[in-house]
């Protein structure tokens, strides 16, 4: 499959002689790279919906109530952190195209100012959210019950901006360096602390039994606040251990000190160009996800509950196609640094043909398992019959969604977000909305799903059509 000492080389070195080798490099090979830089990338993802996971399951014991407090604000939060990737993408796409051109001393470079930038706009968002964090709960329509403990949440998870921010910025560079396994090992450390620390702040000092043998457990019982500040402090070591790799470890792209820390102009311009469109969009996105939550908050506590959950769970059967998204957007970038257009299109096709595949066999399991689910996640029977009922309809869409996504991701490494961006937006406000509105008040939670399953399936197919239609002539997205 390949030459010489090709097979001892690791992930970043294969990515560097498969994007600059003049040999004809076999398709099985270059699937098999695809796979490699995915892999790490699909578990760093499904680690981070496992992260939701164990929030909503310790606190869904807690009763519906705690799970609707924290569904309440999901889309809020979502919305922050899809911010932050934006940010991430603006200047860490600049480093795959540095990359790809062999020019590593310019994306250090790069990486410098990003790091300053991104610092400032953390901070910038925390005192944002901070200032609302009481309200937005009433503006989103959650009731009584729960609007004092949503509030908290959405407080805690707005003081740790600064280092998310950094976090994802530093992840997005090695991961457009080609390093998918770092940022994949911290995912998973980071999801057992999460779970540890979630033990002990939730629960109350309590009785445990194990092997007839018991003993008393330490606890906090912080209940849904407990569910914050664990998620919380295990993100905040992740990203202390990611900023001192950085700063010493990182032997590719390394963070100093010793340039310019503020972006020039034509890396902030550049970083705007590409990450604009992709924040933007995320923000009328979840501006849109916030509109559904206020029109599923009247259908009631089940509902809401439900609700979160079936977009918790969902979220495990599409996430893979982000992780191959992001992998794509490697691939395409290095591609694109590097002048290769039979690279772009071939890598694309690749990215493409393994997500919508690993998608359809997810999204079938998904169908069949979700009333097993659910009964792991809540004792509520109202809330486990809902949620099966409406995952049962969206597993029909996964497919094209997880299409949407990996070309979302192609565009991005070729740093062409505009158009992808409007699609998404169209697609959501032109159709899922509308829908959704229309049909909530007589089909309840599930005519809310149907309109969002008929969205996601519309959008896969027109984000297709212009992929297919932008890799007809590879060639010009070079000279673009």
């Amino acid at each position: 499959m390949f030459s010489g000492k090709y097979p001892t080389m690791t992930t970043q070195e294969r990515l560097t002689h498969t994007i600059h080798s003049t040999e004809n490099i076999k398709l099985s090979g270059q699937v098999r790279l695809a796979f490699m830089l995915s892999l790490p990338a699909i578990l760093s993802n499904i680690n981070n919906i496992v992260m939701d996971y164990i929030d909503t399951a310790m606190v869904g014991s807690l009763g519906a109530n705690a799970t609707a407090s924290i569904g309440l604000i999901a889309t809020s939060t979502w919305m922050m952190g899809g911010i932050c990737s934006a940010v991430s993408s603006g200047f860490s796409v600049q480093v795959a195209h540095l990359f790809g051109a062999k020019k590593k001393k310019e994306a250090n470079d790069v990486l410098r100012q990003a790091f300053t930038a991104a610092l400032i706009f953390g901070c910038f968002l925390m005192i944002v959210g901070i200032s609302i964090s009481r309200q937005l709960p009433l503006w989103l329509g959650g009731n009584a019950d729960i609007v004092e403990d949503a509030g908290i949440y959405f407080l805690v998870f707005v003081c740790s901006m600064p280092l998310m921010m950094v976090y994802m910025l530093l992840v997005g560079m090695l991961r457009c360096s080609g390093d998918m396994k770092l940022p994949s090992i911290l995912s998973v450390i980071i999801c057992a602390l999460d779970v540890v620390f979630n033990f002990f702040f939730i629960f109350p000092t309590r009785e445990i039994s194990i092997c007839d043998i018991s003993f008393t457990c330490p606890g906090l019982g912080l209940g849904v606040l407990g569910a914050a500040l664990g998620t919380f402090t295990a993100w905040h070591l992740g990203a202390f251990y990611l900023l001192y790799h950085m700063l010493r470890k990182s032997k590719e792209l390394r963070l100093d000190f010793k340039g310019k820390l503020l972006p020039e102009n034509r890396v902030l311009k550049k970083a705007l160009m590409i990450g604009s469109p992709i924040g933007l969009e995320r923000i009328i996105s979840c501006a849109a996800q916030i509109t559904s939550t206020v029109i599923v908050a009247p259908l009631g506590t089940v509902a809401i509950a439900a609700n979160a959950m079936g977009i918790t769970i969902e979220s495990l059967c599409y996430m893979p196609s982000y992780g191959i998204g992001e992998a794509a957007t490697t691939l395409i970038g290095q591609s694109l640094g590097a002048k290769r257009p039979d690279l772009i299109r071939r890598f694309a096709f690749i990215a493409l043909a393994l997500g919508i595949g690993i998608i359809t066999i997810l999204a079938i399991i998904m169908y069949i398992t979700a009333p097993d689910i659910m009964v792991l996640m809540t004792p509520d029977l109202g809330v486990q019959q809902l949620t099966t009922r409406v995952l049962r309809i969206e597993a029909f869409a996964e497919p094209l969604f997880a299409a949407s996504i990996i070309c979302y991701g192609i565009f991005v490494g070729m740093g062409k977000t505009l158009m992808p961006s409007i699609i998404n937006l169209g697609s959501i406000w032109l159709i899922r909305i509308p829908f959704a509105a229309l049909v909530a008040s007589q089909w309840g939670l599930t005519g809310v799903w149907i309109a969002m399953a008929s969205e996601l399936s519309v959008r896969g197919i027109v984000m297709l059509i212009r992929l297919v239609n932008k890799l007809r002539k590879p060639h010009d997205i070079i000279s673009e």
